[in-house]
């Protein structure tokens, strides 16, 4: 009888292992979270440019261009990365905060996101954002040197290898994860996850070799990733480089939060863009 039920925890062990392994993306992107939500710059009062971006391998997706206010110009260009679940339609805190900035703002879904085509996959999320800076340097006409790269979550990860190839004004990473098999080392300390993940998305690693002005925001009360994520991040970027502390859960600690907070964005912003 102990050997069976031995053997009983033994499978359910291995199916977990193999639900991981081959279900991984299933885990890491969830495009299908409140898909049905339709919004856009227009409803907060502000004006666009509905933009579809076409990528290297074909794929169409569904893009914002929010100028800034024309009477002033554009400081510079935010091109933002969203997380794992959702889509734009569901980032216009992040576009309304940064218009009051007087920053542009460029907003894509990522293939398999919202209405873009496709499937995500990490591979074909880093062709989207080489899409999306291609777009904001040929097609907008923004310089690198104005150009920040703001990722949220899963984001973070995509504008960090962005980071490491182009040259933007800054880089900054809200609520980030170091890598994916570190928070899923985390999340399953039974199972073998880092021989498990195919998904990496190792923000720590590609940040140590980004060179702009690096702004990491995170929250101790963030109940996805843990603050210590953001501390590592921090910890292993080259100067120049700033911490912003905040409070909140993971999906509403910044945009929700204290307007000092978006006073220290501001500055970190008029030291990147002059």
């Amino acid at each position: 009888m102990l050997w069976s039920a031995l053997q009983i925890i033994l499978l359910i062990y291995l199916g977990l292992m193999a639900l991981i392994y081959f279900r991984q993306a299933s885990l890491v992107f969830l495009p299908e979270i409140d898909r049905s939500f339709r919004a856009s710059p227009a409803d907060i009062g502000l004006p666009f440019t509905p933009v579809k971006l076409a990528t290297a391998d074909g794929e169409s997706l569904d893009s914002w261009f929010v100028p800034s206010d024309t009477k002033r110009g554009a400081r510079g260009l935010v091109v933002f990365f969203h997380g794992n679940a959702g889509n734009i339609a569901h980032r216009l805190d992040y576009v309304r905060m940064f218009h009051d900035l007087g920053l542009a703002t460029f907003i894509l879904d990522y293939r398999g996101y919202g209405r873009s085509s496709g499937s995500p996959s990490e591979n074909g999320i880093y062709l989207d954002a080489d899409a999306a800076w291609l777009h904001a340097t040929h097609t907008l006409g923004f310089p690198a040197n104005r150009i920040v790269l703001f990722g949220e979550s899963l984001g973070g990860g995509v504008a960090a290898r962005l980071a490491t190839q182009k040259h933007p004004a800054a880089l900054v990473l809200a609520s980030t994860f170091t890598s994916v098999p570190d928070l899923g080392a985390e999340l399953y300390p039974l199972l073998p996850i880092r021989l498990l993940a195919h998904i990496r998305y190792d923000t720590l690693t590609n940040l140590s070799q980004v060179a702009c002005p690096v702004l990491v925001i995170h929250s101790r009360n963030d109940e996805i990733i843990p603050f210590a994520h953001g501390r590592r991040l921090f910890e292993g970027a080259h100067k120049p480089k700033q911490f912003l502390e905040i409070e909140g859960g993971h999906n509403d600690g910044f945009v929700f939060g204290r307007g000092e907070w978006i006073r220290k964005l501001d500055e970190f912003m008029q030291q990147a863009l002059p």
